[in-house]
């Protein structure tokens, strides 16, 4: 959206590459960006926004009147403090996931919300990103698989641990592995079913490889019954090195008159390329090349600065997404307590 003032703060993630990107392919204007010293992204940032200023102070960036938009990639922990901040100067905000660690950040974030009317948006890359899912959702919208039953998320990821900087290794900096990437997969599954009350009937997470990295969790999974569907999920760090991506990312959508399968990121053994999708019904059995289905979230959020709307995503449904998954981390970290 041309006119649309965007800024960063904090690029400690490298899902800053596509945030900005895909505002600045809506004609959104860079206003400078900020972060805590040298992170290990920086090389990959500069590579591809060199052209904006670094300013020393963030400040400078939350009292621009230009700014209508602060994009916040910092360490997971410190997101919702510097989301307050933001939205406090008058900014909306969209945060990587996950969009806060704890559920006192959490209520602190919906406090915010609620005193400035700001809008705190969480990217859930593995569904604002990635076209197979716009097409999937356009399918389930049509009716194509009848009423979701369950989902079934499954988010792997390469270690490259050499690459990583500390925090990746320090559980209250990161939030645990389901509080993190995680999140991504409760979002699918309360997108898809549409449900609003949620157990978490199940949740685990384990360091079962990295003894030497204590802190780091390379497993786990969650069960969630909810009041519109059910859902599993099951997240790692064991992609193998020979995986031309750096996941096997898929999601399963069971609907009570047919199916889908989304192979996000690569269809293993056959094609290098993405967004593949596998649908079954009572009349047809598909595969559909979705590359071509659009992000719809990106010029959506920007439609929402600035007409006060919420066509992106509910902010009600981001708020209980961070909940379920940190009630799920909650819930696996109680079991490796001692009585837990």
């Amino acid at each position: 959206m041309q006119g649309l003032g965007v800024a960063v703060v904090g690029i400690d993630h490298d899902h800053i590459l596509g945030m900005l990107g895909n505002m600045l392919k809506l004609g959104a204007d860079c206003r400078g960006w900020w972060t805590e010293g040298h992170p290990t992204t920086e090389a990959q940032f500069l590579e591809r926004f060199g052209e904006f200023d670094r300013v020393a102070d963030r400040r400078a960036l939350l009292d621009d009147a230009s700014v209508d938009l602060v994009l916040i990639a910092a360490v997971p922990a410190d997101r919702a403090a510097l989301a307050i901040e933001a939205m406090e100067a008058g900014k909306d905000v969209m945060v990587d996931k996950p969009g806060c660690t704890t559920l006192e950040q959490l209520a602190a974030l919906r406090a915010c919300v609620a005193r400035t009317g700001r809008i705190w948006s969480v990217n859930f890359s593995e569904r604002f990103e990635v076209p197979a899912v716009t097409r999937a959702d356009e399918l389930v919208r049509a009716g194509a698989i009848g009423r979701v039953i369950q989902t079934v998320g499954l988010g792997p990821h390469r270690q490259r641990l050499h690459t990583r900087p500390e925090w990746y290794f320090d559980k209250a900096r990161f939030g645990g592995i389901l509080c993190d990437i995680g999140s991504h997969q409760v979002d699918q599954f309360l997108h898809f079913t549409g449900s609003t009350e949620v157990e978490v009937a199940h949740a685990l997470a384990e360091n079962s490889t990295r003894p030497e990295y204590p802190g780091f969790e390379d497993f786990g999974e969650i069960v969630l019954n909810g009041d519109a569907g059910h859902g599993y999920i099951r997240v790692d760090w064991f992609t193998p090195d020979a995986l031309p991506a750096w996941g096997d990312g898929r999601l399963f959508i069971l609907g009570d008159e047919g199916s889908i399968e989304l192979r996000k990121y690569v269809d293993l053994a056959r094609s290098e390329t993405g967004n593949h999708l596998l649908l079954s019904n009572r009349t047809r059995v598909e595969h559909i090349d979705c590359r071509d289905a659009g992000l719809p979230y990106f010029p959506r959020l920007a439609g929402d600065i600035r007409d006060r709307t919420e066509t992106a995503v509910a902010q009600e449904h981001t708020f209980r997404t961070m909940k379920i998954a940190i009630r799920a981390q909650m819930k696996a970290d109680a079991r490796l307590r001692p009585g837990g």
